[in-house]
């Protein structure tokens, strides 16, 4: 009797819309041969890949003889869970794209080139238990070894090698003296790094925050999405936390994502002290081992909360028990490269599949998830009470027209500042535009500098006298002479966090100011240093970008300065009135947290525009109102779905063809839908290339879906889609 044939289908990280069918090893043993395991498989010129198991089947589209063996079976069991690789399947379905980069792409890097499921362990250290004291050493003469030395002290227990490289980036030499001069000893441990516990801490909650700590748990075992909607500072990380503590006592695991890896320590921190638990995280700025050894720990279902970046919505849990989304609103969840899928979408569907409530938090919700409140698919809980003895900051227009300005600042918010630093009080200064100036001009004829690869002007930075464009990456000396006129009067026009610090510390020399940007976090651990000393007041004034509104306490700021408020108010994405509306929300919350009153100052050369005014009021819901009216008039999301086609090359000509190929092919599909274009792209050059748009809309997603299943396979058939480098972005949250 002929056995029947066994066919392994087999997702491979390759740019290719399909699976791939192999047979099982000589050695083959079928129980270990389920969805979810690794193998090692023949795979073109490139000899062996790794793959991931997704189906067993019977039959293949080609002849059992024409197909090959699997080299090795890299797993006993699956490495991660039917439920979990149901949900890259569904990813990779609904956002169109390859199945192989969906789940072999967002597998830790060890793992997806097929190292072993096994943990490294981490070193830590601690002051010498024996042997020499360092009294009798003297350390004068090395003063990294003895400030090394005092920072152990603090850590008789023993402290992660990571933890120290926090405090002191160059720290492998001088540890290394320290132990040989038998100062300092290592072990190892199997816990991840920077596991370090806090005292217990106590905290009061109001009646608010009770009451949404009851709604949640009282669907601890059902799928329920809550919108958690709270103004600033009115203690949605404690309603996280007490939720949590629960689940743990379940015996299950929790699951919260923050938008930015900045945001990360202070959430740490703050878990630590309240969860006698062990915590995971996971975000880019990881080593690979650190990384895998936080997903292991969480699928083994040793860390019972994992708190990470958009991609940790990926990670395996043995019992996950809730999802909580920070800042659910924050355009960071969305993926813009490569696999644009969005992290808090996913993890709504994530909850379903595991049949667990999720909460998604925001003080400034967005359109997407307001409109499923009003739908019903959400249920909203409101938090109105700022937490402690803290009030709302009184927010002010200070209209600048035709006033006397000290660069970006008018005379009025520097008496301001001058006033509140008398008091002895922080004052944080909001501008997003990082650099010193965002165009060098000929003063003579009026050439812009621009990027070369971009068409667009670049940022001047001072620091490191260069010229940046901050889309590209490229870089250029500045020009001594105009390129066209050749004139020698190059001057820096606007204003960037650089040259805010520069008018500052002229009117401020005894105050001591900080920046906050990309560029000024860009060291390991330069951003938790930065909030520690925001925190312990040792800085009077906080210049920064976005990068200081998401989240953060600061109880010693009392005046919050945004220097331009009209950025945004004209936006050519129909989303920047959101953004904008958002974001000063957000940064005007960072005030007035502690018992002395706040105060906003919005510069603004458009003092009667409607958005600024209701903003003024401390009426999101108006304001979200307001905009959710105009959305609805011009038939955009959330009342309609969208999917943006984006095609580059680097001859403008071949992308509006193959885009207009792909227009006449989605011409002949059936159904209720709408496009647009092609369009040049708002940013029409970047790095070299030529790119251009194609928009299709409907107010049914699952039509929507099916026709941009069909379309896709089509694309790849069309003659030029080999010569351009072409992407699908479903619900895309910009235009650029």
């Amino acid at each position: 009797m002929r056995s029947q044939t066994v066919i392994l289908r087999v997702a491979i990280n390759t740019p290719l819309r399909r699976l791939f069918d192999y047979l099982p090893p000589v050695d083959y043993q079928g129980n270990r041969l389920v969805p979810g395991v690794r193998l090692k498989v023949p795979f073109g010129k490139s000899g062996e890949k790794t793959g991931l198991l997704i189906d067993v089947s019977d039959s293949s589209e080609i002849e059992p003889g024409r197909l090959k063996r699997v080299t090795t079976v890299l797993d006993n069991a699956p490495l991660i869970d039917h439920r979990l690789l149901k949900l890259m399947q569904w990813a990779a379905d609904y956002y169109h794209h390859p199945v192989g980069e969906v789940t072999l792409g967002n597998l830790p890097a060890l793992l997806s080139q097929g190292h072993r499921t096994e943990k490294k362990q981490i070193k830590y250290w601690r002051p010498a238990s024996s042997g020499n004291q360092a009294g009798n050493i003297n350390l004068q003469n090395a003063p990294v070894q003895n400030a090394l030395l005092d920072f152990l002290k603090k850590y008789p227990d023993g402290i992660s090698q990571e933890a120290v490289q926090n405090e002191f980036s160059n720290c492998n030499r001088p540890l290394k003296q320290l132990y040989e001069k038998n100062l300092v000893e290592y072990f190892f441990v199997d816990t991840p790094a920077g596991n370090e516990t806090f005292p217990p801490e106590k905290i009061n909650l109001n009646q608010e925050q009770k009451n949404a700590i009851d709604s949640v748990l009282s669907c601890r075992n059902k799928y329920q999405p809550f919108l958690l909607n709270g103004v600033t500072g009115s203690g949605k990380t404690e309603v996280y936390i007490s939720i949590i503590q629960e689940i743990i006592k379940q015996g299950s695991q929790a699951l919260v994502l923050v938008p930015e890896i900045g945001l990360t320590p202070q959430f740490i921190n703050r878990f630590r002290a309240r969860l006698d638990t062990h915590i995971a995280v996971l975000h880019s700025a990881l080593t690979d081992n650190e990384r895998m050894t936080s997903w292991l720990d969480a699928r083994n279902g040793v860390a019972k909360v994992v708190i990470g970046t958009r991609s940790a919505i990926w990670t395996p849990f043995q019992q996950l028990g809730i999802i909580i989304i920070d800042e659910e609103h924050d355009l960071s969840y969305k993926q813009q490269e490569g696999f644009r899928y969005f992290a808090r979408d996913l993890a709504v569907m994530r909850a379903q599949q595991e049949n667990i409530p999720v909460v998604l938090a925001s003080a400034t919700p967005s359109l997407e998830s307001l409109f499923n409140v009003r739908k019903k698919r959400y249920q909203e809980i409101i938090l109105t009470q700022r937490a402690g003895n803290a009030s709302m900051p009184d927010i002010n227009i200070l209209d600048v027209r035709g006033n006397k300005m000290d660069g970006a600042l008018s005379q009025q918010l520097l008496t301001l500042i001058r006033r509140y630093l008398d008091k002895k009080q922080q004052v944080l200064l909001f501008l997003n535009r990082r650099g010193y100036a965002p165009v060098m001009m000929c003063h003579h004829c009026g050439w812009i500098s621009k990027c070369p690869r971009c068409d667009i002007q670049m940022t001047y930075h001072k620091t490191t006298a260069r010229l940046c464009c901050h889309h590209c990456g490229h870089q250029e000396k500045v020009p001594s002479n105009c390129n066209e006129c050749k004139g020698d009067k190059i001057i820096e026009v606007g204003h960037g966090t650089q040259r805010i610090m520069e008018t500052l510390e002229t009117n401020f020399p005894d105050a001591k100011i900080l920046r906050i940007d990309r560029d000024s976090t860009r060291r390991k651990g330069s951003m938790q240093a930065m909030l520690d000393q925001i925190n312990n007041r040792e800085t009077d004034i906080l210049v920064g970008t976005q990068m200081l509104a998401k989240g953060h306490h600061f109880p010693g700021v009392t005046l919050v300065g945004v220097v331009d408020a009209d950025q945004g108010l004209y936006s050519i994405d129909y989303r920047g009135s959101e953004r904008l509306a958002q974001i000063i929300t957000q940064v005007s919350g960072r005030s007035g947290r502690a018992d002395n009153p706040g105060i906003v100052v919005l510069q603004t050369h458009h003092p009667d525009h409607p958005l600024l005014k209701t903003l003024t009021e401390h009426d999101y819901a108006k304001t979200t109102s307001l905009i959710m009216q105009e959305r609805a008039e011009a038939a955009l999301p959330p009342f309609t779905y969208q999917a943006l086609l984006r095609a580059d090359a680097n001859n403008p000509q071949t992308v509006r063809r193959f885009l207009n190929h792909a227009k006449n092919r989605l011409d002949k599909a059936q159904g209720d839908f709408e496009s647009y274009g092609p369009f040049t792209a708002p940013i029409e050059k970047r790095a070299g290339r030529f790119r251009m748009q194609l928009l299709v809309q409907s107010e049914n997603r699952n039509q929507l879906k099916k026709l941009l299943g069909d379309w896709v396979t089509r694309l790849e058939e069309l003659p030029d889609a080999r010569k351009v480098r072409w992407s699908l972005d479903v619900d895309p949250q910009d235009m650029l």
